[in-house]
């Protein structure tokens, strides 16, 4: 019988190694073909959980978090682009300028989980964000987003509108910050197995055959 296995998938909307982590899981997955399944769910983090609503322009934001220079920031977006383009997702460099609060995307992920629509909404904002340059904090996007995948649009506006799921939201971010998770992704298996950051499709697939087997 095949092996079915748990994985928190935690992230941020606005990560983009996080994006390429899914990717690369995915095609591990579909690699590993009927072998092993996955329970996935995706849990919260925020990168820049202080993050003001009009967001900041990417550039001057990373060179002030992480001391980067032009040069370096053109060869990380240079690999993230490659690292895209060899897993069938599209970082279209030059539309995203900025970087943005992304605590009511959360939430409204958080909803989608319990109307089986995870996956397919953070699939349609990492696209919106990374592809798109379209802004996660705008509620029009996360509107058009939820409406794209399927979700209920009045029970999403009604969500964005109110603070419903920020309580769950913010107990799950502190749940993995107080269990050690400070960089996504963060990829936890069955409650004990983690894999940190965007890994190659084939190192996801040989972790996820061995826990199967010992499982």
């Amino acid at each position: 019988m095949p092996s079915t296995l748990k994985i928190d998938f935690v992230s941020d909307v606005s990560c983009p190694w996080c994006a390429i982590g899914l990717y690369s899981l995915k095609q591990a997955l579909a690699e590993l073909g009927g072998d092993v399944t996955a329970s996935l769910h995706f849990q919260p983090f925020e990168l820049n959980p202080d993050m003001a609503p009009e967001g900041e322009e990417i550039r001057v934001h990373l060179r002030r978090k992480y001391g980067s220079t032009d040069e370096q920031l053109d060869r990380v977006q240079e690999t993230i682009r490659e690292r895209g383009a060899q897993l069938g997702f599209d970082f279209a460099m030059g539309k995203r300028a900025g970087i943005y609060n992304t605590f009511d995307a959360h939430r409204l992920l958080h909803w989608a989980e319990l109307e089986g629509r995870q996956l397919a909404l953070k699939e349609a904002l990492f696209r919106r964000y990374f592809t798109e340059g379209e802004n996660p904090s705008s509620h029009e996007v996360l509107l058009a987003a939820a409406n794209e995948v399927g979700l209920d649009g009045a029970r999403a506006r009604a969500i964005l509108a109110s603070d419903e799921f920020g309580a769950e939201v913010r107990a799950a971010e502190a749940k993995y910050l107080n269990a050690g998770i400070n960089s996504v992704p963060a990829v936890i298996i069955n409650d004990r197995h983690l894999i940190q950051g965007g890994q190659p499709p084939e190192i996801f697939a040989q972790a996820l055959r061995q826990i199967a087997a010992q499982a």
